[in-house]
Formats: C-alpha cells, structure tokens, sequence
C-alpha cells in the first residue's frame, strides 16, 4: 500500500492525472439489466479542468461516482496517477478517495451539528491530521473561500451561498489532486452560482489541481479547458 500511495504522489503539470477506458455501469431494476454507461473514455490532466455535459439521465452523476471510488464501473478501466483504482480493495480504494480526491455536489452536504471550521477539518482529522494543524489549514480555506467570518457558524446560520462556498474549503482539505463536483451551483440563484464557479476555478487553477464538474449550464461548460459529452451511456 505505501508504495502504491508514493507512486500516486508522483504528479507534476500536465501528467494525466485520471484515465478512464471502455466504462460500463449496469444495473438490475426488476429483474432486468438497466445499462446506464455503455463505454467511452478520457483522461483528465493536471491542471485541467473539464465540464462533463449530457441530458438528464445520460449517466453524468453515475460516471462521477464511480471515478469517484463511491461504485465500480460493471467493466471498463479507470488509472488514477498510473494505479489501476477499480482493481483495489474497499479499504484502498477508501484511502485513495480520501488523500487524492475532493468531492463538491449540488447541495452541500455539510453537517448540520458541526461549525463551519469544524466541517471543513474533519476530512483532515479522518487522515490522521494533528487537531492544531488541521484547524489552522481549516481557517486557512475558509478565508481563500471568503467564509472565515461564519468560522464558528452551523450551516443553518449561514446563507445558501456561503455553505457551498464552505463546501469547496472542505472539498480541498486534504490538497487532492482531483476535484469532482457534480452541478456545484445547481442549487443557487444566478448570482450566487456566479461568486461559488469563480472561486472554485480560482481554487482549482491555483492549486494546480484536476478537476471535472457535471453541468447543464453551457455558460459554465464554455468556461472549461474542454468538454466531454455522454451521449445514450457512451462518453465522448
């Protein structure tokens, strides 16, 4: 495992961070195979970022849980540094989400009994990070996020923008190499969608990370590096 891990921190610009070949995803729905991915591929860079488009129900939320290690491809092959992730163990497959990838959604899922510093040091406390130093990187985040005034907040004190911005400090704890966001602004007005997609390009670009976001909003999609399309299950 260790030697697995030193390889995978082996990342400079430009070097594909993610590879993705030929994945599948079935699934059995009353006795019958519901085939949601049907095959395709990418590879995702370091430094890139890449908006993943497609109608509603094409299979975009289902390929970002499994690049995600939250499922497994039913076939296909998916390379995160070199390492072949969907031949893994849960447990390293666990660990590996946790130290190389970030996760934002459509709402932002914070816990509701925890403070804004808290949820953001959390992730970092779950990989062993000393209480002292995960709090000072919790801060840290929470001001390149704009949100270091609601520190001591619960989400339910702060406004809709400001949890999702909250999100991104969280998302980014544990410095990943890739960022996965599935709609990020979905669920905010215009002009909040507008300051969270600003800061997390600004976050992404200047912590040369990867980063590949599910959105139906071409506006955002044409702010990408590119863009790939699932079209019937197939990515192109």
């Amino acid at each position: 495992m260790a030697d697995i891990l030193k390889s995978l921190s082996k990342v400079t610009t430009g070097d594909v961070v993610m590879s993705v070949r030929d994945i599948k995803r079935t699934f059995i729905e009353g006795g019958q195979p519901l085939h949601i991915l049907r095959g395709g591929g990418f590879d995702l860079h370091r430094g890139e970022i890449i908006a993943l488009v497609g109608q509603s129900g094409s299979g975009k939320s289902t390929l970002l849980q499994c690049v995600g290690l939250l499922d497994k491809p039913s076939s296909g092959s998916i390379m995160i540094n070199g390492a072949s992730v969907h031949k893994m163990d849960e447990d390293m497959r666990t660990k590996i989400r946790r130290e190389k990838i970030g996760f934002v959604y459509q709402r932002h899922n914070l816990l509701s009994d925890f403070t804004a510093l808290e949820n953001v040091m959390l992730p970092m406390l779950a990989n062993g990070v000393e209480e002292d130093v995960a709090r000072a990187r919790a801060i840290k985040l929470l001001r390149a996020a704009n949100v270091a005034h609601r520190a001591s907040h619960h989400p339910g004190e702060m406004s809709g923008g400001e949890q999702q911005r909250t999100a991104v400090a969280r998302a980014l704890a544990n410095n990943p190499d890739i960022l996965l966001a599935d709609e990020p602004t979905g669920s905010l007005d215009p002009q909040h969608a507008i300051v969270v997609f600003d800061l997390l390009l600004d976050l992404v670009r200047k912590n040369q990370m990867a980063m590949l976001f599910v959105t139906h909003d071409m506006n955002l999609a044409a702010r990408a590096d590119r863009k790939i399309t699932i079209e019937n299950g197939v990515v192109l």
